[in-house]
């Protein structure tokens, strides 16, 4: 990337207190002080109940382009509008806590916004990508539910669900704006759904360059995760999603 370009790292996190031991933010912060680019983290926790913000708070106290941004418990897809909305830099790129593709992983995609890309994602299912440690189940639910992506909302996306997503900010921070299935609302439980679709519904409808890339990925277990009940809520939001469109909801 040319010298002076500067990248935001925007990092949701809700009751990661197990992944401290596991040292992602070491990872990420390791990777990022190496770079000739400048940077900087903003992580945004939703609400969580454990220590995730006092071991945050103690992490990022002596790192000063790293902040902490609380918020009321919402969802993965309000947390991370938060950290858009908050991004200062050229680009922004939202990347799991738990750090299953790993922050280098960014270099991968980068190279797509010197080819004037508005989105880069990176993909889990395309040639040159590699996942690990995935269950058989996952993979089938998650093959099956970008079918129904494909078939309701747009399709030449192998997969839209891959916490692993750089954008233009200005960009970003217009489509975060607009969701509408998606937008404020008060969660009850850890749900991450489908939010990424509505963000690339949007990025798709208003003539977005969007280029997707092979990435490895590591499976990490959670039990904030219940696969039968999150998929059929993803799905019901999916036609959510269409039927907010065909109402003239998107602005």
């Amino acid at each position: 990337m040319v010298n002076n370009f500067k990248l935001s790292v925007v990092i949701p996190a809700y009751n990661e207190a197990d992944n401290f031991g596991k040292g992602v933010l070491e990872q990420v912060q390791g990777y990022l002080s190496q770079r000739s680019y400048l940077s900087e983290v903003i992580i945004v926790d939703d609400g969580s109940t454990d220590d995730t913000t006092k071991l945050v708070k103690k992490f990022i106290a002596d790192k000063p382009t790293w902040q902490l941004i609380t918020n009321p418990h919402q969802g993965k897809a309000q947390t991370v509008a938060t950290g858009i909305v908050a991004a200062q830099y050229d680009a922004v790129l939202f990347t799991d806590f738990d750090q299953a593709t790993p922050m280098a992983e960014v270099e991968k995609l980068l190279p797509f916004l010197k080819r004037d890309y508005d989105i880069v994602i990176g993909s889990r299912e395309i040639e040159g990508s590699r996942r690990e440690g995935e269950p058989w189940y996952r993979h089938f639910m998650g093959r099956g539910f970008n079918f129904f992506v494909n078939l309701f909302a747009f399709g030449n996306i192998h997969d839209t669900q891959c916490g692993f997503k750089l954008f233009k900010t200005s960009v970003a921070q217009k489509l975060f704006s607009q969701l509408v299935v998606y937008g404020p609302y008060q969660e009850t439980r850890a749900f991450t759904g489908a939010f990424d679709v509505e963000v690339l519904y949007l990025a798709h409808k208003q003539g977005y360059r969007i280029a997707e890339v092979p990435v490895f990925w590591t499976h990490v277990t959670t039990p904030r995760v219940s696969p039968m009940r999150d998929s059929i809520r993803m799905f019901l939001d999916l036609i959510r999603i269409r039927l907010t469109d065909l109402l003239g909801k998107y602005s």
